[in-house]
């Protein structure tokens, strides 16, 4: 893509009661648009980001045999009666409404109930189990506050998987492969080092769950490492986590994190309240064991901007970075617009995801702060100076110095060679 071709410009701007930094950078180098607090446009810049996480959750949870799909944001209210979570006084942040003949709806903040009752229609015999089934979606919460930028939305797109399973041993062995995918998917994204497996409460449906935490100031959880054990507990179930794994709070180390993901065990709770049932294969009616499983999509991309930023902008990792590539053009002489037009040309066919600045109203020290700004992991130059070498200058976003290279060494640093 071309500088010239984006709608967004870089700006030192950002509303007045933007206070996180993860929305502030955002901001300021146009990958978002902020509507209202907890509400965000992502514009084409975070859209790809947005989309290469999406990308490798994806194929993370297609490896697991999980199915994709998209399910309506619109839910009715008897969908949630059964199990009684339409109660505002159990799930405290529903946007409700009613549609022209009065019927009353919400707009989804999750959908456990809403695939179950889909299910009806798919589970009749153990012959059709195990399911698995996963959506990205928008999600809709009435939070109560919402500072964090888009670490904590209103609207926030979200990757929600369900299991179904016909026995407990079946279903904990998919909830421990689910675990393993998830720390596939932490680790391509960049964050694996500082992201822990966490002992959390359960609610009403078992006594723990498992959070995905990953180390970051500006999360709004505390947790308690053990190190020597790889073990993580949040700080709402401390002491009974204690006890059920035998060690001393004083082992352990307290630090601040931001939730990336969780997921539950259910056991037959939610299918049995709604009535989903399976035949064996003796004819007899029996229960569905499920498992819910999250990853935030839109809250990982702001932990990662949180945790890798500078004082100069943010700093992709290269799984996530919406162009691997930043091309500067310096100069508008023939020579130097052929040298550059050609690159972005050779690295565009070589699968290279370049942004190239082809402006000719921006001085070299405005491109390169946009480069940094932007995050973009490799910043390549072409100039007078470069193509009379017959060189090109290449710069690691996260490196001080700038080398001359080949464009045959460029094209092997990037795993491009032709």
């Amino acid at each position: 893509m071309r500088v010239t071709q984006l709608f967004t410009r870089t700006t030192k701007n950002v509303p007045a009661d933007e206070v996180s930094k993860n929305a502030q950078l955002l901001i300021q180098a146009g990958f978002v648009y902020k509507e209202m607090a907890g509400a965000y446009a992502y514009l084409p810049l975070g859209l790809r980001v947005v989309e290469n996480i999406k990308q490798i959750v994806r194929e993370e949870m297609n490896a697991l045999g999980s199915n994709e799909l998209i399910m309506t944001s619109l839910q009715h209210k008897d969908t949630w009666l059964p199990t009684g979570r339409w109660d505002d006084k159990v799930v405290d942040i529903w946007f409700k409404s009613h549609l022209q003949d009065g019927t009353e709806v919400g707009l989804a903040w999750s959908h456990e109930e809403p695939i179950v009752q889909m299910l009806q229609q798919y589970v009749h015999s153990y012959k059709d189990l195990p399911i698995s089934l996963y959506q990205f979606q928008t999600k809709m919460r009435n939070e109560l506050r919402a500072k964090s930028g888009i670490m904590r939305g209103r609207e926030f797109v979200m990757k929600d998987m369900y299991s179904f399973h016909t026995n407990a041993k079946d279903l904990e062995q998919y909830y421990n492969d689910t675990i393993e995918a998830y720390k596939r998917v932490y680790e391509r994204l960049g964050i694996g080092d500082d992201t822990y497996v966490t002992f959390a409460s359960g609610g009403a449906f078992t006594k723990f769950s498992h959070e995905f935490q990953t180390i970051c100031e500006a999360g709004e959880d505390i947790i308690y490492l053990h190190r020597a054990k790889n073990v993580a507990i949040n700080e709402e179930v401390i002491d009974d986590a204690v006890k059920e794994l035998g060690i001393t709070r004083d082992e352990l180390e307290k630090v601040k994190t931001a939730e990336v993901g969780n997921i539950f065990n259910f056991g037959t709770q939610k299918t049995d309240e709604m009535g989903l049932f399976y035949t064996d294969a003796d004819g007899q009616q029996q229960s569905l064991h499920i498992g819910s499983y999250g990853i935030g999509i839109t809250r990982v991309m702001g932990v990662i901007v949180e945790k890798y930023s500078d004082e100069k902008g943010i700093v992709w990792p290269e799984a996530v970075a919406p162009f691997r590539v930043y091309l500067a053009r310096l100069g508008e002489n023939d020579d130097v617009i052929k040298a550059a037009d050609e690159l972005y040309s050779h690295l565009t066919q070589a699968g290279v995801a370049v942004l190239y600045d082809d402006r000719n109203d921006a001085r070299a020290g405005e491109k390169f702060a946009d480069a940094d700004l932007y995050g973009i992991p490799y910043r390549v130059v072409v100039s007078d100076k470069t193509v009379a070498a017959g060189k090109l200058e290449m710069k690691k976003r996260t490196s001080k110095e700038a080398q001359a290279v080949s464009a045959k060494e460029l094209m092997k640093q990037l795993g491009a060679e032709a």
